[in-house]
């Protein structure tokens, strides 16, 4: 059973409202942040998911946790005609709905307001779906995986990125330090929220990684899925088909 680590200790909300509390206290500056935390790998990252759904020739795609819509707005260089960036945070989606009319790209990409674990889309919608650090924020991981691979197309394509835990010397150690003392750090000097930057250190050392996910994807109905270590292993790229 996967651990369950919310944002906030004391808090009677379920982990989901949480989550989406935690997102509009710290979109204003998210993005800059994340550039910061991840020395700015996380946009190679994004690129090498870029490459994977590009290859599918996908017209529809859905990205979900999409944030403040970095990755959808990267999804616009592909062929799809349609691209739905879907998320629980009303404030990262303010964000990103500004992002996206700088780069006037309204006419393709769509962002919406929703759970990705009650999807409001049809069985067999999209040719891809991707999240990018957004399954370990799931409430409950099968859920939202039983509903993604409902609305994905067979045969379509589905790509997660996600922090993962470096297994050798020295960059375990090195890895562990940092996560552990050094973001939550520099989240809590940038950030309004102290909590937060905590609970996504913590949620990314406990989620499953590697075979362990890999397993949890076949488990909830995936198919041809591979695990790509990214970065001596700080992130994992997923691919996976239905």
């Amino acid at each position: 059973m996967l651990k369950n680590i919310t944002p906030y200790k004391n808090s009677t909300l379920s982990k989901k409202e949480q989550v989406a509390q935690m997102f509009d206290n710290i979109s204003g500056n998210y993005d800059n942040l994340n550039r910061v935390i991840s020395f700015g790998t996380d946009i190679k990252w994004r690129k090498k998911v870029l490459q994977i759904v590009t290859s599918r020739k996908p017209q529809t795609i859905l990205d979900i946790a999409t944030g403040t819509g970095d990755l959808a707005i990267l999804m616009s260089k592909t062929t799809a005609t349609k691209i739905i960036g879907l998320d629980i945070s009303a404030g990262m989606l303010e964000v990103g709905k500004k992002k996206v009319a700088q780069k006037k790209l309204e006419n393709k990409i769509e962002l919406v307001l929703g759970d990705s674990e009650n999807l409001p889309f049809n069985d067999n919608s999209f040719d891809a779906i991707t999240v990018a650090f957004g399954v370990r924020n799931f409430e409950n991981l099968d859920k939202g995986l039983l509903e993604i691979n409902r609305v994905l197309k067979p045969n379509g394509v589905f790509v997660i990125l996600e922090t993962s835990n470096p297994e050798k010397f020295p960059f375990k150690q090195v890895y562990n330090f940092y996560t552990k003392y050094i973001l939550p750090l520099i989240g809590k000097m940038f950030s309004k929220d102290n909590s937060a930057y905590t609970y996504l250190s913590e949620s990314a050392s406990s989620f499953p990684y590697g075979e362990k996910l890999n397993n949890i994807l076949r488990k909830n109905g995936f198919i041809d899925v591979v695990a790509l270590p990214q970065t001596f292993g700080v992130a994992t790229i997923y691919s996976a088909s239905k």
